[in-house]
């Protein structure tokens, strides 16, 4: 196993779709509006095992104050080995200056994220409207 960590701006739609599936995540149901998010967001990290895509986060930002992290996922078979980390690092070097740094955690992910320096934001309530089905 030789694990990557990257910036990238090229992905393939199978590969992503196929980590979306892995994951559960209903966002795969709609494959060229993911792929489109993904490489227009502001950052795309992505984890390579050789040439498998294993990983990916992305952040949404104005670039100078406020970056939202809305997506994160590590292949189940690649889970608990430190990916998520590194995915999380690599958003510190390029956002750890920023004045807020934002995301929405649910389940077993709010732990991984208090793990990495995410803590509750105050009293707030997260809301949306939400066209998805794995919540």
């Amino acid at each position: 196993m030789k694990i990557t960590i990257s910036e990238t701006k090229d992905i393939d739609i199978e590969q992503i779709v196929e980590l979306y599936k892995a994951n559960g995540w209903s966002s795969a149901e709609k494959p060229t509006q993911l792929k489109n998010a993904l490489l227009n967001s502001h950052s795309l990290i992505t984890a390579w095992d050789n040439e498998k895509l294993i990983g990916l986060g992305n952040a949404i930002s104005d670039g100078y104050l406020v970056v939202y992290y809305p997506h994160l996922l590590v292949h189940p078979e690649y889970q608990g080995i430190g990916i998520g980390n590194m995915i999380v690092d690599k958003f510190q070097e390029k956002y750890k200056e920023f004045h807020m740094q934002m995301l929405t955690a649910d389940g077993k992910a709010v732990d991984f994220y208090k793990k990495v320096g995410f803590e509750k934001a105050g009293e707030t309530t997260p809301m949306w409207i939400y066209n998805g089905n794995e919540h």
